[in-house]
Formats: structure tokens, C-alpha cells, sequence
């Protein structure tokens, strides 16, 4: 695995920011910025420390997909950090094997970072080299996306 980094300087408190990144008040704005990855994507669980969450979607067949993770860390308004075990397959989670081992034990890790009212968001994540590409495309686009929406929301 790779590690990447990804930021974004968004004109909003720490606050507003992590809460729309995370859809604590809405989980649509969750579901908004990642779309940009799966137009159906949403998550299952809690943002809690030591919570189990799934990062889910539906693929172009309807079935549902996704990601089993826990909530390694989770620091509000400055820092969270995310740990991928397993994968969803429809209902079932699958925490061994080849698939999995690709992404066993990777971090997705976002830093808040406000001064003057605005807030760098840094994303740090592993990925399979397969995924490079894709995720240098995609968490610009995603992030521009979570600009666009905390700025606009009031």
C-alpha cells in the first residue's frame, strides 16, 4: 500500500467543516461530497472511537457494496482517523483473503487544521497501488465538492 495525501483549504471554521465532512447534522452532506467515489454512497454506524462503521454503496447491478472499518480515532473538529478491515459483500463481511488483504489494516486518516477561520482539511490515506489513479482523480473532485457544499451551507 501507498500512502497519499490530499488538502483543501475551505473558507469555514474547523467546526462547520468536520461536521458537513462527516454528515453528523446531515447525513447528506456526507453523501453529497462522496459521491464524487459512488453516486450511491453513504455509511452505516457511528463516527464514535472504537465504533464499527461501513462505508457503503450499490453497485451498477444493485448490489450493495462496500467497506468494514472502525473508527480508530476520533477528535472533534481536528482530527479522525479511520481503519479499514474488511469488506461488505451485500450482507456479508468479509474480513480474510486475497481482496481484503489489499486494504487490511489501511488508514484513512482527516486533520482539521482552522486559522483565521478557515480550515485546511488533510487527507491522509493508504491505497492499493491498483487504486492510484483513481484516488488522485477522485479526492480532488471530492474535495472541491465538501469546499463547495460547507461554503454554500449557512
Amino acid at each position: 500500500m501507498k500512502k497519499l495525501q490530499y488538502q483543501k483549504l475551505i473558507n469555514a471554521p474547523a467546526e462547520k467543516v468536520y461536521k458537513t465532512m462527516l454528515g453528523l447534522e446531515n447525513i447528506e452532506t456526507y453523501q453529497q461530497w462522496t459521491a464524487e467515489f459512488n453516486p450511491t454512497s453513504t455509511y452505516e454506524g457511528s463516527w464514535e472511537k472504537g465504533s464499527k462503521i461501513y462505508f457503503v454503496g450499490v453497485d451498477e447491478n444493485g448490489k450493495r457494496g462496500g467497506m468494514v472499518s472502525e473508527i480508530s480515532e476520533n477528535i472533534p473538529f481536528r482530527f479522525v482517523s479511520i481503519r479499514h478491515y474488511g469488506i461488505l459483500d451485500g450482507e456479508n463481511e468479509i474480513t480474510e483473503g486475497a481482496e481484503v488483504e489489499k486494504w487490511a489494516g489501511g488508514l484513512e486518516n482527516y486533520s482539521f487544521i482552522e486559522n483565521d477561520n478557515k480550515t485546511t482539511v488533510m487527507v491522509e490515506t493508504d491505497a492499493a497501488e491498483e487504486y492510484l489513479d483513481y484516488f488522485d482523480n477522485t479526492w480532488d473532485k471530492a474535495l472541491n465538492k465538501l469546499k463547495e457544499i460547507t461554503e454554500k451551507k449557512g
